[in-house]
């Protein structure tokens, strides 16, 4: 027990220092350096009050419900804000059909939380509410778009804001975003959970073999492409997708002959 337990605790401070030094490398446009942090569960209750107040919902079996939720002291922020939008209908239902995997998730961002003129409260948050359900779901470019609307420190928790959107970018082989959210991750959200450093400085790892066009890149092409299938997203986008595989497949089986035929 104290061994395997000395072996991860060494294990993780060699990722955080090889890590830290690989983020060092990485140019970022933003930092607030470490002021970035999800916000105090006493002012989340305050702020989600006062949208409730805003929408009309003061009745007492809705106030009730609210006390309820706030009242969990076990409960994930992300968890009570999430229950308590959904005491609107429209978020509920939103937030209900993004984790439903019998449903297909809509192929935009939903007009719900593109429309500014909802309270800034209802809608960062329920942004990232829902990119993270779809992104648990491996919909990828939806999520992105939907974080791509806010900012993250607007949401109530920004660390989810960061690594999801990190998530997403890797996923999608866009190295240098998903690098820039890690290092944001990293440098400037002061109480990250260490479960998303580790994962983050693994996709940093993992980014660093990455080289254009080569076998590797390929097999992520291809892997981009099954995912697409699955979500039954086989429009233009995954065809053209189909069509850079073949061709750079035929050009590295045209390099190899040339090589062969030159020795």
């Amino acid at each position: 027990m104290f061994k395997s337990s000395w072996i991860a605790a060494t294990l993780l401070t060699a990722i955080f220092a090889a890590g830290t030094a690989l983020a060092a490398d990485v140019k970022s446009e933003v930092y607030s350096f470490g002021t970035l942090r999800s916000v105090q569960t006493d002012a989340a209750r305050a702020q989600a009050q006062d949208w409730l107040n805003a929408s009309g919902k003061t009745d007492d079996a809705t106030r009730k419900q609210f006390d309820a939720i706030w009242n969990q002291a076990d409960r994930a922020l992300l968890d009570k804000i999430s229950d308590t939008l959904s005491l609107d209908a429209n978020a509920a239902k939103l937030l209900k059909d993004a984790g439903d995997l019998t449903l297909s998730v809509p192929k935009e961002v939903p007009a719900l939380i593109k429309d500014a003129k909802q309270p800034e409260f209802y809608r960062v948050n329920l942004a990232l509410l829902f990119a993270k359900a779809i992104s648990n779901r491996r919909v990828y470019e939806e999520a992105l778009d939907a974080l791509k609307a806010v900012k993250p420190e607007k949401v109530a928790d920004p660390s989810a804001y960061l690594f999801h959107k990190a998530v997403a970018e890797h996923a999608l082989m866009k190295k240098d975003e998903a690098a820039q959210s890690i290092v944001r991750l990293l440098d400037d959200v002061a109480d990250a959970p260490d479960r998303y450093k580790i994962v983050s400085l693994l996709m940093l790892y993992d980014m660093q073999t990455w080289k254009d066009k080569d076998l590797g890149w390929i097999a992520r092409k291809m892997d981009n492409i099954e995912r697409r299938l699955e979500l039954a997203r086989g429009g233009p986008q995954t065809q053209k997708m189909q069509t850079e595989v073949v061709r750079r497949l035929d050009e590295i089986i045209k390099e190899l002959e040339n090589q062969q035929k030159g020795s």
